[in-house]
């Protein structure tokens, strides 16, 4: 019986980070054998963090990489583990290293480069040419890399068919936005079942600037099923056996594999055979001993050659997925936790309006830091209800963080008092309501230059969306919390949030109460924009599907209101490009998602 135990890393690398990353990758590594793992895999780029951008300019920061790719080779003995990474030789490439027993023994360059939503690998890599499948111990392995494996004729077929792969496994930096991990997991289980093989997919997990990876990492037997999968959102070993007599006898039983073969014409896919375990180069004594993380220039950690016995694994059941309203909070939850430690913060200050939006961003605030590390600041004017200074007490109290009050009336009318001569009589306008703004965000501004905190942003996507926001005002800040979540959705999660404790910590009234800037005497938001419940739809087909005014229109919206949306939507694309990252919740976030130019005459 041929079996062959499989782990798969996923990890939450920072880019730029290599020793850090590289440590954090001999750890798993050391975890792996003590579960008696055969083949470890870990995400694609784990070395340098996904996606490096323009740090792959810099021959340096390639040279340091494959270097420290190269120092973990004395933590392979007794293993095949495949990592990573990037690769050069005339070119730069996106490559999967294969270390076995201590020696490289190849590496995968990646095919298929995504030059779509946050992808811009074209700018950086060459495309690879060749797949070849690694035979160890008599097990043909087929290894890919993250968009190699969406299309149904590409790598992953030349491996199964021309080069005989059992297994294929996947190394990926995949993005998340809500629903995809449903959707990805179809895909996997159709991959694996379409080729009769064996399929392990290791996603990264954590936030870079403003996009999150998921983890959900997969194994998937021969038949479609799902042998062990990853948590979402967090760090994770994920391990099973695999059984690679079932696969030799399903392909006996299923001709389609055969067939293939006979209508390829040529030579198979290259083979790398793998050394038997063993027989690669003894590393030198580690002074120190024990599994201490890799210091720079390597280090042994006095690995053991082989694994005496593996310990039985428990059945590890694929967890269900949670429905999208709890899934994207998490997903809220670990992109503000990443932004804010990666960054060297450890405190988050924010303005308390008493509204929904700002409710929300404190609970995600609080829930990531903690509430010692969340700063919540009231600001109220003369148009201030009394409503809302409760209700922003009341969350504040309801969520233990830290609370206090700065109003801005006295500021305001000085400002007011100073700029009479030049408006010279002028009736008040937008132009007072925007200043209100602008003194609050100087106030956090003030306060995160006094005391090192980050402040965050509090604005919604539909408000980014129809630029319902103030330059240097509410869009003054480091980190936009909710920048790619509509209005309807921030209620959603509101309500979400207050069920998930011993009791709500969101005022029912802040969940009631029309929404409003409170600017001016008696405003609300609908004095603007169109009801959210109208405004969401619309701005979700204009803005994340293309779609024409006159196609929206034809689906029901009065043309009116589609043509006053889209207006506002085009001319707020120069406040966009001046506002803070936040986190890709939608499969077209604002940014690197969705680029238009600033000048731009083309109506919609």
């Amino acid at each position: 019986m041929r079996q062959l135990r499989l782990g798969l890393a996923q990890l939450n690398p920072t880019v730029g980070d290599v020793d850090g990353n590289v440590a954090r990758v001999a750890a798993y590594l050391e975890q792996a054998r003590g579960l008696g793992v055969d083949l470890l895999a870990f995400p694609e780029m784990v070395i340098t963090g996904y996606p490096p951008e323009d740090l792959l300019l810099k021959p340096s920061f390639i040279e340091y990489a494959i270097e420290r790719t190269r120092d973990l080779l004395p933590r392979t003995l007794g293993m095949t583990v495949v990592v990573g990474t990037v690769d050069r030789d005339f070119d730069l490439y996106n490559a999967a290293a294969v270390l076995h027993d201590g020696r490289w023994m190849g590496t995968y360059r990646k095919r298929y480069l995504p030059n779509y939503g946050v992808f811009d690998e074209n700018r950086y890599f060459m495309p690879g040419t060749r797949n070849p499948v690694f035979v160890r111990g008599g097990t043909i392995i087929g290894i890919n890399i993250c968009e190699d494996i969406w299309y149904p004729g590409g790598p992953v077929e030349e491996q199964v068919i021309r080069g005989g792969a059992e297994i294929v496994i996947n190394i990926s930096a995949s993005p998340y936005h809500a629903g995809k991990a449903q959707v990805r997991k179809r895909m996997l289980c159709t991959r694996a079942a379409d080729n009769l093989a064996v399929v392990c997919y290791v996603n990264l997990v954590g936030g870079q600037d403003e996009v999150i990876y998921d983890g959900c990492s997969l194994i998937v037997d021969e038949q479609g099923q799902v042998l062990a999968e990853g948590k979402m959102f967090e760090e994770d070993l994920v391990v099973a056996d695999v059984e690679l007599d079932s696969v030799f006898s399903a392909r006996l039983h299923d001709p389609r594999l055969r067939k293939g073969r006979a209508l390829e014409a040529g030579e198979g896919a290259p083979r790398i055979d793998l050394p038997a375990l063993g027989t690669g180069a003894t590393p030198a004594p580690d002074p120190a001993g024990g599994v201490a993380p890799l210091p720079r220039g390597g280090g042994n950690g006095g690995v053991a050659t082989a694994v005496a016995a593996k310990p039985a694994l428990e059945r590890r059941a694929a967890p269900t997925y949670p429905e999208l309203v709890p899934e994207v909070y998490g997903a809220l939850v670990l992109g503000t936790l990443d932004y804010v430690r990666k960054n060297g913060f450890e405190t988050v200050v924010l303005g308390l309006s008493g509204g929904v939006d700002s409710a929300l961003c404190a609970c995600i605030a609080a829930d990531a830091l903690g509430p010692a590390n969340v700063v919540g600041v009231s600001m109220p004017s003369g148009f201030t209800s009394t409503a809302s200074r409760e209700d922003a007490e009341s969350l504040a109290r309801n969520l233990g963080i830290r609370h206090t009050c700065i109003p801005i009336r006295d500021v305001f009318e000085a400002y007011l008092k100073v700029l009479e001569p030049a408006f010279d009589g002028k009736p008040p306008d937008i132009t007072e309501e925007n200043l209100q703004a602008r003194i609050r965000g100087n106030y956090l501004m003030a306060l995160s230059n006094k005391f090192g905190w980050l402040v965050l942003t509090t604005g919604n996507k539909s408000e980014v969306s129809a630029g319902y926001s103030t330059l240097y005002g509410d869009m003054a800040g480091g980190f936009a919390v909710l920048k790619d979540v509509y209005k309807t959705m921030v209620y959603q999660l509101a309500r979400h949030r207050n069920q998930c404790g011993e009791r709500p910590v969101v005022p029912e009234r802040t969940l009631t109460r029309a929404p409003s800037a409170e600017l001016k005497p008696d405003q609300t938001d609908q004095d603007t924009l169109p009801p959210y419940e109208v405004l969401d739809p619309i701005l979700r087909l204009y803005v994340e599907e293309d779609r024409s005014a006159r196609e929206i229109a034809d689906l029901g919206y009065d043309e009116a209101v589609v043509r006053r949306v889209v207006t506002m939507v085009d001319r707020a694309e120069y406040k966009r490009r001046q506002s803070p990252p936040g986190i890709k919740i939608t499969p077209r976030a604002f940014g690197k998602d969705r680029r238009l130019p600033i000048t731009n005459r083309w109506a919609g």
